[in-house]
């Protein structure tokens, strides 16, 4: 019989950690410990290792097969703008240190990322291999805690992730359904397009990929894209916001990137291919309209809150 498997998740308040922990906390024989940045600093590294042999430890008492899922990130792209340092801590210098920890203690790593390390200029899904080229602080920090991770000698996986949305935290769903409420009409860009991605889903994914990692049968390719599948613009992905709603989507109306200038410049393009993540043999996520239909029979009552 197949031990059961344990997660250690390194931000595990924020919206994926949420997930991951509502997802293992539901199944028998699992065990996940999702501490928040108040109880685990990914950015003190003898936090990092004290944290990582305990868990070590607890798994290997309960006889259960663990994975480090690293959900921490400093993700507020305006302002890293004005705070590098910072960013660079939380998003380089944490995963270095948990995959040093990983290394030393033998447990894989698997490190969510972001669309942000591309430069969104492309005119077709980006796969893993595309040369990168961030434009912002926050992309480049995080490319740069990529390839500490796998440069660090430990057994990881990155997994790219985009436009991420949950019942908790702030996110653009959340947004759009507290401004429904107070203003007669939205304008929304028309001309980024991404793939909107439920928490709950990728959380499903980083599992799947999880329980593989563990059983010693981990992909060959080291980074993998996990999205949900197809396209929108914001505009789009605001109407369709108005409908789960039961407003009316006319009220949100297209505008250009030009007309909201920001401190950091948003990607055109921030579409992620799952090709690598199919040829793995990992299940896709459903379409991104399905997701937030489903997002809001689940969590609507969250997700309408402010």
């Amino acid at each position: 019989m197949t031990r059961g498997l344990a997660l250690l998740v390194p931000g595990g308040h924020g919206q994926v950690g949420s997930e991951l922990r509502r997802l293992l906390s539901a199944r028998p024989g699992a065990l996940v410990h999702a501490p928040g940045s108040g109880e685990l600093d990914i950015t003190d590294p003898e936090q990092v290792d004290d944290a990582v042999d305990s868990f070590a430890e607890t798994a290997r008492d309960a006889e259960l097969r663990p994975v480090v899922v690293n959900a921490a990130a400093y993700t507020a792209v305006d302002a890293a703008e004005s705070e590098p340092d910072r960013a660079a801590r939380v998003n380089t210098d944490g995963p270095a240190a948990l995959a040093v920890a990983c290394r030393e203690s033998g447990l894989p790593l698997l490190h969510i990322s972001t669309d942000y390390v591309f430069p969104g200029d492309a005119d077709r899904p980006y796969e893993p291999t595309d040369e990168t080229g961030p434009r912002t602080v926050y992309g480049r920090t995080k490319l740069a805690g990529e390839r500490a991770v796998l440069e660090s000698g430990a057994r990881a996986w990155i997994v790219r992730t985009a436009w991420v949305y949950g019942a908790r935290g702030g996110n653009f769903v959340r947004t759009i359904a507290r401004l429904s409420a107070q203003r007669e009409t939205l304008s929304v860009v028309d001309d980024q397009l991404g793939c909107p991605t439920w928490a709950a889903d990728l959380a499903r994914g980083l599992v799947e990929l999880a329980e593989r990692v563990a059983d010693r049968r981990g992909p060959e390719q080291k980074v993998l894209h996990c999205t949900n599948s197809g396209q929108a613009s914001w505009w789009e992905f605001a109407r369709a916001i108005f409908e789960e709603l039961g407003l009316d989507p006319s009220r949100v109306h297209p505008c250009t990137t030009a007309d909201f200038p920001r401190p950091a410049p948003r990607p055109a393009y921030s579409v992620l291919s799952d090709a690598a993540w199919r040829a793995a043999g990992l299940t896709p996520l459903r379409p991104w309209r399905e997701a937030l239909a489903a997002a809001f029979a689940q969590d609507g009552e969250a997700l309408r809150t402010p």
